[in-house]
């Protein structure tokens, strides 16, 4: 059940975003139970690159990933921002361990769901790991571990989740983990890269219409949570991908002209007929790129791992000595 809070911030995002022009829905609210059951459908679809080559790097390069996770041996927190379902972090984790690591496991997220389940998973499938879940705002958490502890801090932000970020709230996102950080730190960030555009867009319009579900149950979650009258067999999927912007965008298209009333907000919503809501973007990177990114917000890269394909990078960093913000 959620709470009256989350029930109005959801209310007001979505009166803010169904009322602009063009219109639009937050992509942050997708992961209801069911969205959640139709991404982790979506990462084994065979059109769906980004989590197999991932995977991959973190299967074929845990050695020198570790190598310089630990460095001379001195104990670390790995503390992973929205951590999901953990699969990849579970493999670091077991090669760290098996190699007598000095480290806590300390997994960062809003969802107090998501955090029971990770840790329930971890204790069990590591019984030997230090957990150490943390509900709360990703920058509150790390001011607090920077004041409090002087252990190293290695910080994951993985799944190309930065990709859903324009390029001004990616340079603030990291300008801010940067004054978190401290010298010794790292962040690992999951860069997916441009590549054949067709190749892209098929993972954002898969053949068996998976993606297209995911799109459509946030109009049905604000039919369920807020009362409103979608017929959602009235909205199609579309995504597009602009290979000079290097930017995949997916939007919900009105069939028809149409209204559709929000109880919760009191308020009637006209759709034209062809009308787009716009759903969400995913940026993709050149290596160049994610240098001026790293640069500009403060960061010095210290390794690109590259999958065999050279689709996806995991961008190792530490804070630099100039902050060009």
């Amino acid at each position: 059940m959620q709470s009256a809070a989350k029930q109005n911030t959801f209310a007001e995002d979505v009166l803010k975003g169904l009322s602009s022009e063009p219109k639009f829905l937050s992509s942050k609210y997708f992961y209801d139970d069911e969205g959640s059951r139709l991404f982790q459908e979506i990462m084994k679809l065979p059109e769906y690159y980004l989590t197999r080559a991932e995977l991959e790097i973190f299967q074929k390069q845990t050695g020198d990933i570790f190598e310089f996770f630990e460095g001379a041996k001195c104990a670390f927190d790995l503390i992973e921002l929205g951590a999901g379902d953990g699969t990849k972090t579970s493999l670091l984790v077991d090669y760290f361990l098996a190699r007598k690591a000095d480290f806590h496991y300390v997994p960062i997220d809003i969802s107090s769901e998501a955090l029971n389940f990770l840790t329930a998973k971890f204790e069990r499938e590591f019984p030997a790991l230090v957990v150490k879940a943390e509900q709360s705002d990703y920058f509150r958490t790390l001011e607090t571990f920077k004041e409090k502890s002087n252990r190293k801090k290695v910080i994951l932000f993985l799944g190309s989740n930065i990709g859903n970020f324009s390029e001004q709230q990616a340079l603030d996102f990291f300008g801010h983990l940067r004054e978190v950080m401290n010298p010794q730190d790292f962040i690992f960030i999951g860069f997916d890269l441009h590549k054949n555009p067709k190749t892209i867009l098929r993972a954002y319009d898969d053949a068996n219409g998976v993606t297209a579900k995911f799109n459509i149950n946030l109009l049905k979650r604000i039919n369920r949570e807020l009362g409103a009258n979608f017929q959602t067999e009235e909205f199609s999927h579309y995504a597009s991908y602009h290979p000079t912007e290097r930017a995949a965008r997916s939007f919900l298209i009105s069939q028809k002209a149409q209204s559709v009333y929000i109880e919760a907000l009191d308020q009637t919503f006209k759709f034209a007929q062809w009308e787009p809501i716009f759903m969400e973007i995913s940026q993709k990177y050149g290596v160049r790129m994610i240098q001026n990114l790293a640069e500009k917000s403060g960061f010095q890269i210290v390794k690109n791992f590259f999958d065999s394909n050279n689709f996806y990078t995991n961008s190792l960093w530490k804070p630099g000595q100039n902050h060009l913000r």
